[in-house]
């Protein structure tokens, strides 16, 4: 009985990770288009926490910093977000070009003695 069931928790733990390394090139691209939009139009973290509260979405401005850096909220929270910010439309890019640059690694400089 175990045995069943901890291989029935590895396969759900697996389909877990199998789903989220899907949605994260896609979490990540709606993350990004969230803040240029936000950044064409000069919008803080701070008048986005205010926008949002006029329509009735309350949350703290560390709340939404987590949320946007998640890139995994909903598609009801991202269209009160574009709302709010007077975004009325948007540009979805071809799936390949939604793919994020390599990381860059940068040497650490060395301290001169």
């Amino acid at each position: 009985m175990v045995y069943l069931c901890s291989k029935i928790i590895i396969r759900i733990f697996d389909d877990y990770n199998f789903k989220y390394d899907i949605l994260k090139p896609w979490n990540e691209y709606i993350k990004r288009k969230l803040k240029s939009e936000m950044v064409k139009r000069g919008i803080s973290n701070d008048e986005l926490v205010q926008r949002l509260d006029r329509i009735g979405v309350e949350m703290s401005k560390s709340s939404l910093v987590n949320k946007i850096s998640r890139g995994s909220f909903s598609a009801a929270f991202l269209i009160q977000c574009l709302y709010v910010i007077g975004c009325h439309e948007i540009e979805i890019e071809e799936p390949l070009s939604m793919v994020a640059e390599n990381p860059v690694k940068y040497k650490k400089s060395k301290k001169k003695s």
